[in-house]
């Protein structure tokens, strides 16, 4: 809905009723979301303010640092793990292209994640001075409301300050949770993941998502056994469920051990490292348990309640379709919101909300074809509908096109691994309505399938276009015929 004060009047020129207030906007959160929209606001004119809590790799209530859980400890450090784990089946793949390695290949895992940690220090930096050059203040503590237009800083040493802005927006994340189970203590999330003393011998992973089968990846990658154990048939709940079945083969292939239908119900110290039950009453032993189920609102800190902000039962701030919050001089992007929770959506929100607010430009976020990787190894990545959204969505029959294919790469080094491509069309308009892929390079291709079906592009289109060779990608334009035919399910009003 749009609201009167969704514009703040011509740029840059504030009028007397404003002149009172401290920033125009104070963000509380300097991440991914957080900093586009700080800068971007700033760009307009307006005097911006931000607070984050002072750097550290593994994040608490006290420690957080700019950059945010992307650049810190998620997106970013854990592709450069995946990039170090894939070479671990490049070397046994080199053999029969002629490289003569030996049997043992020693990995120093101490040099990689001194590597990693210099990069995620260098990006803390490169965006601290993002938003210097922006010329945004940045206050290093924690920031919580104090009322509609005003937030307190509490600092390293204890000093709070008061300021008053004319907006505040809220973007501080969210945070890996635990399973409440006896020896939970025992147990590390993706935080601690990233940033191991040592690399265990024995893994064991609780949960199904992105971030479970991505560090199930990169530590078999490494040479370790590794246990996944999730509650459903198969892992990546919400993805395509033919895509689904690719990726768990794979794993299996890579030699995880898959556990479907199963849960945790106790962690038991051993001297041997943790004795793990399942709920089958099966014992596992593992020197490292990951908690991958799932991450939490960050707001239990920010005293929303006392401003009367509206939260949903798992805590995440209430807004509308300009990111806006039921007080109306309060916003909130990213993860907070736990609307879809990925980085380019944040960027995205962050963007739109300060055009919104100080461009002049009343702007809503556009969930629409918005493309995703898992980077498992190999990875797999969507844009659009899955064959189940179709047919609920689509008005007529819905045509699968898909491509089941060995890589090239493949028929020389001998690996057995298929590459698995997807294409979802409404027969009765030709448009191309998902496509997915699963195998190497991925998100690299999908990130251009995803333009095409941003511009509404058909089937048509895609089978006129000249493919690239020898490629993977040319696939995605050669899928003549289709694989099969399915009924979109008749629409009630009951």
């Amino acid at each position: 809905m749009a609201r009167k004060m969704l514009i703040d009047g011509e740029l840059g020129k504030p009028n007397e009723a404003d002149a009172h207030y401290d920033f125009d906007l104070f963000v509380i959160g300097a991440g991914s979301g957080g900093v586009r929209a700080a800068r971007f606001s700033a760009n307009y004119g307006a005097k911006v303010g931000i607070c984050e809590l002072p750097f550290h790799p593994i994040s608490s209530e006290v420690v957080g640092g700019v950059g945010g859980t992307c650049v810190i400890r998620g997106c970013v450090p854990k592709k450069i793990l995946v990039y170090g784990a894939a070479f671990g089946g490049e070397l046994e793949d080199a053999r029969n292209y002629g490289w003569e390695l030996n049997e043992k290949v020693d990995f120093n895992w101490k040099k990689l994640l001194h590597k990693k940690t210099e990069e995620i220090t260098r990006l803390n930096g490169i965006y601290k001075r993002l938003l210097s050059n922006a010329g945004v203040k940045l206050f290093e503590g924690e920031g919580k409301l104090v009322g509609p237009n005003e937030v307190e800083v509490t600092q390293l040493d204890g000093t709070k300050l008061c300021y008053s802005a004319k907006h505040i927006l809220i973007a501080t994340g969210s945070r890996a949770q635990r399973p409440n189970i006896p020896g939970q203590e025992l147990g590390i999330t993706s935080d601690e993941a990233l940033s191991l003393e040592d690399l265990p011998k024995r893994a064991l992973v609780l949960g199904g998502g992105y971030i479970a089968v991505e560090f199930a990846s990169i530590w078999r990658g490494l040479g370790a056994s590794v246990d996944l154990i999730f509650r459903k048939e198969l892992p990546l709940r919400g993805f395509d469920d033919e895509m689904r079945a690719v990726v768990a083969r794979n794993l299996e292939g890579r030699g995880i051990n898959l556990h479907p239908r199963t849960n945790l119900t106790e962690l038991i110290k051993t001297d041997d490292g943790i004795k793990v039950v399942t709920d089958h009453g099966e014992e596992l032993h593992a020197d490292l348990v990951l908690f991958a189920t799932g991450r939490i609102p960050n707001t239990k800190r920010l005293n929303l309640a006392s401003v009367g902000i509206e939260t949903d039962a798992v805590g995440a701030v209430k807004v509308d379709e300009y990111s806006c919050t039921n007080v109306p001089s309060i916003w909130a992007v990213g993860d907070v919101t736990n609307r879809i929770n990925l980085t380019p959506v944040a960027l995205m929100e962050g963007t739109c909300f300060a055009k919104t607010v100080f461009g002049g430009q009343p702007t809503k976020p556009d969930y629409s074809n918005v493309p995703c990787a898992v980077f498992s190894i190999p990875p797999l990545s969507v844009v659009g509908l899955s064959e189940d959204q179709a047919i609920e969505q689509a008005n007529g029959e819905v045509l699968v096109f898909t491509s089941t294919f060995n890589p090239m790469k493949n028929t020389i080094s001998g690996r057995q691994e298929k590459s698995v491509m997807k294409l979802i069309v409404d027969e009765g308009t030709d448009k191309v309505l998902g496509a997915s892929m699963c195998g190497p390079d991925a998100p690299e291709i999908m990130q251009g399938i995803a333009v095409a079906l941003k511009c509404g592009a058909t089937k048509a289109q895609f089978d006129s276009t000249v493919g690239i060779h020898p490629s993977a990608a040319e696939e995605f334009v050669t899928m003549r015929s289709a694989t099969r035919r399915l009924s979109a399910k008749p629409k009630t009003n009951l």
